[in-house]
């Protein structure tokens, strides 16, 4: 089980920002280019202002009532907000303009509340289940097209979590795909690659990476 993240310090975090600016210089990406969204669900509402200090700019978080609740926390905090976990179709009204951009949209439900609640504001991306597995969330790629159409709201890009993988190299086809898809498409976001794989997804055209253990843990 994950434990809450105590005890943030800022120089520790900033030094694991540059490190991974530096990783996907390094990968050949250019670092501007590639968004890192700092995932905050087991960062207590009391620490986000270290990940401030630390430079972090964008955060996500995955359960909409924490998102309410931490962004009231944060007010303070110039903070750019992303939902990145499974949407409820019954949380779309508590996300709805307090977010840049809602990652995870895969349902007809949620489309329907969206088309509701939705502000002049909101910006979605569609999850895809590249990899095709069995009860994981996401739309299959060959329904991304119609899901689209009927999506009442701008679309901006694509988002994935791939298979469970022994090494960041066995994704990099599930990378490849997604942007195939959204070049397809005209999309211009590509929400993929957490801490595991984020390397592997900024080589193969992410512009949002995901990350959370490798931003907070401090070096052995």
């Amino acid at each position: 089980m994950v434990e809450l993240r105590h005890g943030l310090r800022p120089e520790v975090v900033a030094a694991n920002l540059q490190r991974v600016r530096e990783r996907i210089a390094d990968a050949g990406r250019d670092p501007a280019d590639v968004e890192v969204l700092a995932a905050v669900k087991y960062v207590p509402a009391d620490e986000l202002a270290a990940l401030a200090q630390a430079g972090i700019v964008v955060v996500g978080e995955n359960r909409a009532q924490d998102l309410v609740d931490k962004r009231q926390t944060a007010a303070g905090e110039t903070f750019t907000w992303d939902f990145i976990g499974q949407l409820q179709s019954r949380k779309v009204r508590d996300i709805v303009g307090r977010v840049r951009y809602i990652h995870s949209v895969a349902s007809d439900s949620v489309l329907a509340q969206l088309a509701r609640h939705a502000t002049t504001d909101t910006r979605v991306l569609i999850e895809v289940n590249v990899a095709g597995e069995p009860g994981k969330g996401g739309i299959a790629p060959g329904d991304l097209t119609a899901f689209i159409e009927r999506c009442p709201v701008p679309v901006v890009g694509l988002m994935t979590m791939p298979p469970l993988a022994r090494a960041p190299e066995d994704n990099r086809r599930h990378f490849a795909a997604l942007q195939a898809l959204a070049d397809s498409h005209g999309l211009a976001e590509l929400s993929m690659g957490t801490s595991q794989d984020y390397v592997v997804a900024a080589q193969e055209g992410a512009t949002i990476v995901r990350l959370g253990t490798i931003l907070y843990a401090a070096a052995p």
